[in-house]
């Protein structure tokens, strides 16, 4: 038996000096997306599991959706503070802390679910947008597609409709927008939507198709007016700590499946999504006003310009000084990144 011990030293030190382990890494992945969703099941699980199989299961990876870990408005710093080990964030739930990455979402930058996560995505590459996230560890940024305007009982043509109305507001950059076209924004996380469509808290909200679909907020409205005047961005980030406490191998699998290529992965779904929560709305027989170019339109064109430009200025004065920059780079990116 003693001649065993040997081997089994040798073993030991041979694992230790190529950084081997049999030892598993738990992680607790939180994010407010419902467990039966795409979103979770075909983005952030089928990330989860590709993580696992490419470290041969040194990488488990344990999921909370639905906010039972950590709620919507706190995703980011669930991740500083490692309440949890990786989030799926939305930036406009953490007003002024993003203010660079909201650029994104000004009208006119994305078309698309496809071209606004590579732009994002692009901009985070390139250090644009990085410094904003140098508490966490990114993983993979990505976006939605356009955000339309959905109302339950006034059909909204143009932006005097808009008057009056109470609109939930996804982000401090749609809120902006639809204050300059007369509504009252409201901040309401997405998962309380429904309840407050249903209670009248809200005469209607800024959503794309997709997240209609996911979030079941067309079976409550009746009217959309399908104009591209904005988006959502998203981050999948983790712990700093928690990053740098894997092994060198465990973090060449995190960092083989981070960046532009999940970004992409990510698009792909919203970009379907959109589609199905678009021909669910036909589908209802919903009332649906199609503005194809917000910017140059005779009566959307000069409250987004207007809300653009005051955007960009109130983050200039909040001390974002290439706040015109990273504009001018995000619009010059939608050439390379195809809607």
């Amino acid at each position: 038996m003693t001649k065993l011990f040997p081997k089994i030293a040798l073993a030991a030190s041979l694992a230790f000096a190529t950084g081997a382990s049999s030892a598993t890494e738990t992680l607790r992945f939180a994010h407010f997306w419902p467990a039966t969703s795409a979103v979770n099941t075909e983005v952030f699980e089928a990330w989860a599991k590709t993580v696992e199989d490419a470290s041969n299961g040194q990488i488990k990876i344990d999921m909370y959706p639905s906010q039972t870990l950590v709620k919507a408005a706190k995703s980011y710093d669930g991740a500083v503070n490692g309440l949890a080990d990786i989030t799926g964030v939305v930036q406009g739930y953490s007003a002024g802390r993003f203010p660079l990455t909201e650029i994104v979402e000004l009208p006119g930058i994305t078309a698309s679910a496809f071209q606004g996560s590579c732009i994002l995505q692009s901009l985070y590459d390139s250090g644009d947008v990085a410094h904003e996230y140098d508490d966490t560890h990114v993983l993979f940024m990505f976006s939605t597609g356009p955000a339309y305007l959905h109302t339950r009982e006034k059909e909204v043509k143009v932006p005097a409709d808009l008057a009056g109305l109470r609109m939930r507001r996804p982000n401090e950059v749609a809120g902006s927008m639809l204050a300059e076209m007369g509504a009252a924004p409201v901040g309401i996380p997405a998962p309380g939507i429904y309840e407050a469509l249903e209670r009248g808290v809200v005469d209607g909200l800024s959503f794309p198709f997709e997240a209609m679909k996911i979030f079941r907020i067309n079976e409550l409205t009746n009217h959309h007016v399908q104009i591209p005047y904005g988006s959502s961005t998203f981050v999948a980030t983790m712990n700093k700590r928690t990053y740098e406490s894997l092994s060198p191998e465990l973090k060449k699998v995190i960092d083989d499946n981070s960046g532009m290529k999940w970004a992409m992965k990510a698009a792909k779904v919203f970009n379907r999504l959109d589609q199905e929560g678009l021909a669910e709305a036909k589908a209802q027989g919903d009332s649906i006003h199609v503005i194809n170019d917000p910017l140059n339109d005779p009566e959307w064109g000069m409250p987004l310009k207007n809300g653009t430009e005051k955007y960009l200025r109130n983050i200039e004065e909040r001390g974002a000084t290439t706040a015109r920059e990273v504009y001018k780079k995000a619009t010059e990116l939608r050439s390379k990144c195809e809607a």
